[in-house]
C-alpha cells in the first residue's frame, strides 16, 4: 500500500485545540470519528474512517513525559497531605502511593498520546524531522 502524504488532508477546516481534544478521546485528529490505535498504545496505519495516515506520526518521549508530569502533580500534593493530616504506617503509604501511580500511569498514557498524535498531526509533523 503507499503511502498517503498528510498534505493531502487540509487542517484549515478546524482549530488544533479540536485536533487535540479530538486525539485526547483516541479518535481521529482529522475526522473525529474513526479509530487511530489498533492496540493500548499502537497506531492503526491509517484512520478507520478517513484512512488519514496518523500511523507515520512518531510521538517518541513526550506522551510518557506529560503523563509523568501529571501523575506527579497529582500523586506528590495527595501523599503530602494524607502524610501530615492523617500520619498513616509506613506499609500503607508503601502500599498505595506506588500503587496509585501505576494505575493513574497506565490509565493516562493512552489519552495523553492520543493529544500529541492530534497535536502532530495539525501541525503536519511525523515525528522524524532532522534540525
Amino acid at each position: 500500500m503507499d503511502k498517503t502524504e498528510n498534505n493531502n488532508y487540509s487542517r484549515e477546516a478546524y482549530t488544533m485545540m479540536s485536533s487535540i481534544i479530538r486525539g485526547l478521546k483516541r479518535t481521529c485528529p482529522h475526522c473525529g470519528q474513526g479509530h487511530i490505535f489498533k492496540g493500548y498504545l499502537k497506531l492503526s496505519d491509517h484512520c478507520s474512517n478517513c484512512h488519514a495516515p496518523t500511523g507515520e506520526i512518531r510521538a517518541d518521549d513526550l506522551p510518557p513525559y506529560l503523563t509523568i508530569l501529571l501523575v506527579g502533580h497529582l500523586v506528590v500534593p495527595s501523599l503530602l497531605f494524607v502524610e501530615v493530616v492523617y500520619h498513616p504506617e509506613l506499609w500503607v503509604q508503601m502500599t498505595i502511593w506506588p500503587a496509585l501511580t501505576l494505575i493513574l500511569t497506565l490509565s493516562i498514557l493512552p489519552f495523553i498520546k492520543g493529544a500529541a498524535i492530534g497535536l502532530m498531526w495539525h501541525l503536519k509533523l511525523k515525528g522524524d524531522e532532522q534540525h
